[in-house]
């Protein structure tokens, strides 16, 4: 890896080993994969497959759709290592996997530790000497007069700092005394007992290169302290030889094998990873696909069990079981015994939906002072994807809002179970988000807000709308997306995907449209346990810029694109396409739209048609490709007298068009006479002037238009009724 110069053949070809590693994981598809290297590695250039220049970090994304992916910049002095090095670790957990998140294999960090703590009790080792019971304890041999150089410095002095120019580090050259250059100002600099190793590069042999000083020691660190700064094992196997027995050679067989083997020790080590970070990792992978997951029917099992059925008693059940029980199982089983989940629209999720939710959120630098809400907390899904994402941050503000006060109580116990680093404070309010007023506006606000309708309570939902764009909808997730643009710089939320096409919400898609929408994440029906399909959006709370891109994250299709977000969201269409592509705009081209009204029946139900009257009621299953299909025992019909109480009535013996609802089998045909229809078919006008041929009907049955039709209704799957914003999509073929 060379983050140089991209314009360097051979650094470009180094730097797409990267496309080979992504094949091989494409190939094999395990369930997860860790990269590391620079800290520079995601915004490093790479040539993909495709042939084109980008980003690693682009590459890594769409070509490995598969996985939920999360990337850090750490130091691992941090995590575990006594030594520094800052580097970017990537991990990627298989889609597939519900409730497998990658921030969660995240390491942990760890106290820092120092020179002294790890290496002070070695012994002490002079100029060329190898310690007699350790043949990787040992220092390195130099010209006697560079000992003079670093002899009389201090912890953190440099050769170059002693005031006799006999002992500033030179060379002889015809007889004169030539200085030699300090370029990045650590050479011969001796390294500091109280503070952890500086990063170890693979020249770690010679004085002139980065602080490879001893503390003490007139030497550079042996063999056996940069393994012990490195984290490695001790019983490392450097060589076929037994180590006994290398340690009981005679000296000058010990000296003859070091001087063939030691540089390639030392500068594997300068290249390696610390074994430290990498364990941990590695735990939490065995931990996290091995441990025992309760399923519905254990946690079910576990709430009859232990009577799980009012607030206290589940309160006291979650407090006794932390140290037994994973952090999400316990949300699980909050979320299950919490009887007003109902009522409050709240349900548990899935925790690679809050990954995924989180990790597209900024990243910010480790200095700054990060203020979080959660506006709907529930169980508390969200809070360790939260943490984890930003525990690196020198200050965070974490404050949990949610009206149901026993789901704040329950939230508290379980945020108690998780071991919250010092520099992160949680605060718990229990208030209703849609009122609640901060003096401050937020860095972020992320979760999943409630779905469902104020419909019995119009005190309420006049509050709820006082000064809202959005004035046509009674839903409260439109209430919350407005509220948080509002109060917050990001703003990354779960919606249902109604969002992005229902008339209903015309005002806040054009509402959020004026700011960078960053990524869009269809989660189909993959967020949750029930039947309900939803998006994630991130959004940027500033004024849009003109070329801002969208990225779009698919569970249905698994694909990652990265589209200008005005492709996305053109003003030449009633709403987002989050599916539109070089298919969808060549059909578009050969079609006029907008040339149809819609209408739904909403009265006619089974008790109306439960009497046979003369006039046919027509269902979905009647319309054909320009055809009706008559079905034996399956008509139903109404009266006269019944039909003057329809507002159907109107459209009887015009020329409507027909159109099944809910089918990704899209048809049409003309309404015959004498026939109305339920609400399982689109009754279409077309508007003034405008002539619809039997030809257009018979596209509207086309493979092609089928094709069109599905990403024109975003691949939904159950939000597919024909309402005046979908209707527009059957338009007119253009001749000529």
């Amino acid at each position: 890896m060379s983050v140089a110069n991209h314009h360097k053949h051979d650094e470009l070809g180094r730097n797409s080993l990267i496309v080979e590693s992504i094949s091989l994981i494409n190939k094999i598809k395990p369930k997860i994969f860790i990269f590391e290297n620079v800290r520079m590695f995601l915004t490093t250039k790479c040539v993909d497959k495709d042939g084109q220049l980008k980003d690693i970090g682009i590459a890594i994304e769409t070509n490995l759709q598969d996985y939920n992916i999360s990337s850090k910049i750490i130091n691992f002095k941090n995590y575990g290592n006594p030594s520094q090095r800052t580097r970017t670790i990537v991990i990627g957990s298989r889609k597939d996997l519900f409730d497998v998140s990658p921030i969660e294999l995240m390491p942990d960090r760890k106290s820092e530790r120092t020179l002294r703590d790890v290496i002070g009790k070695m012994p002490s080792l002079d100029w060329g000497e190898v310690n007699s019971s350790d043949i990787y304890h040992s220092a390195r041999k130099y010209p006697l007069r560079m000992k003079l150089w670093i002899n009389n410095i201090k912890e953190g002095e440099s050769a170059f700092d002693n005031k006799s120019i006999l002992n500033i580090p030179h060379t002889i050259k015809n007889g004169k005394r030539v200085v030699n250059k300090n370029k990045n100002g650590d050479k011969y600099k001796r390294c500091y007992w109280d503070v952890p190793m500086p990063c170890i590069h693979t020249r770690n042999d010679i004085m002139a290169s980065q602080m490879t000083i001893h503390p003490n020691d007139n030497r550079v660190f042996s063999i056996r302290e940069l393994m012990k700064l490195m984290s490695i094992s001790d019983d490392f196997k450097w060589s076929d030889v037994d180590v006994k027995k290398l340690n009981s050679m005679p000296l000058e067989q010990k000296e003859n094998f070091l001087k063939k083997e030691e540089l390639n020790i030392r500068r594997s080590i300068g290249e390696s990873v610390p074994p430290t970070i990498f364990r941990d990792i590695a735990k939490k992978i065995r931990y996290i696909l091995t441990q025992t997951k309760l399923n519905e029917s254990e946690i079910a099992n576990a709430i009859k069990k232990h009577k799980l059925k009012v607030h206290r008693n589940l309160k006291e059940f979650i407090k006794k079981n932390p140290e037994n029980l994973h952090y999400y199982t316990l949300s699980k089983i909050a979320e299950a015994v919490n009887s007003d989940k109902g009522k409050l629209a709240a349900f548990y999720t899935s925790k690679h939906a809050c990954f995924s939710m989180v990790a597209s959120l900024p990243t910010f630098e480790s200095d700054k002072f990060v203020s979080i809400l959660e506006p709907s907390v529930g169980s508390g899904a969200f809070i360790p994807a939260i943490i984890q994402k930003y525990m690196h941050c020198k200050n965070v503000k974490l404050d949990l809002i949610d009206i149901d006060k026993k789901s704040l109580d329950i939230a508290k116990i379980l945020v108690k179970s998780l071991v919250l680093p010092s520099n992160i404070k949680v605060n718990f309010i229990n208030a209703d988000f849609l009122t609640f007023a901060p003096k401050q506006k937020y860095d972020i606000i992320v979760g999943n807000p409630p779905f469902g309708k104020i419909t019995n309570n119009p005190v309420l939902l006049k509050k709820y709308k006082d000064g809202k764009y959005n004035q046509d909808t009674n839903n409260k997730y439109s209430f919350f997306v407005e509220h948080s643009i509002e109060m917050a710089q990001n703003v990354s939320l779960i919606v249902p995907k109604t969002l992005l096409s229902a008339p209903e919400f015309n005002k806040t898609r054009k509402l959020m449209e004026s700011y960078n929408i960053n990524k869009i994440i269809d989660f189909g029906q993959k967020a949750f346990k029930i039947k309900i399909e939803t998006i994630g959006f991130v959004l940027g709370c500033s004024n849009r810029s003109p070329s801002n891109k969208t990225t779009i994250q698919s569970f249905i299709t698994g694909e990652v694109r990265i589209l200008p977000q005005s492709y996305v969201m053109p003003k030449c269409f009633p709403y987002w396409l989050i599916y539109r592509d070089s298919f969808f705009d060549k059909i578009a081209e050969k079609m006029t739209f907008g040339i149809l009204s819609a209408y739904r029946d909403r009265q006619i139900t089974k008790q109306i048609t439960k009497n046979r009257g003369n006039i046919r009621v027509l269902k979905s299953r009647n319309i054909g490709s320009n055809k009706i299909i008559n079905i034996l025992g399956y008509d139903s019909f109404v009266s006269k007298k019944q039909l003057d109480e329809l507002s159907v009535a109107k459209f009887i013996n015009t020329k409507s068009i027909l159109i099944p609802n809910l089918t990704y089998n899209p048809r049409a045909c003309f309404m015959p006479e004498d026939t109305i229809c339920d609400g399982s078919v689109a009754i279409a006008t077309p508007k003034d002037g405008i002539n619809v041929s039997k030809n257009t009907l018979k596209y509207f049955g086309t493979e092609e238009f089928r094709n069109f039709y599905m990403i024109a209704r975003n691949k939904s799957t159950r939000s597919l009724n024909i309402d005046s914003n979908s209707i527009f999509f059957f338009g007119k073929i253009n001749t000529g």
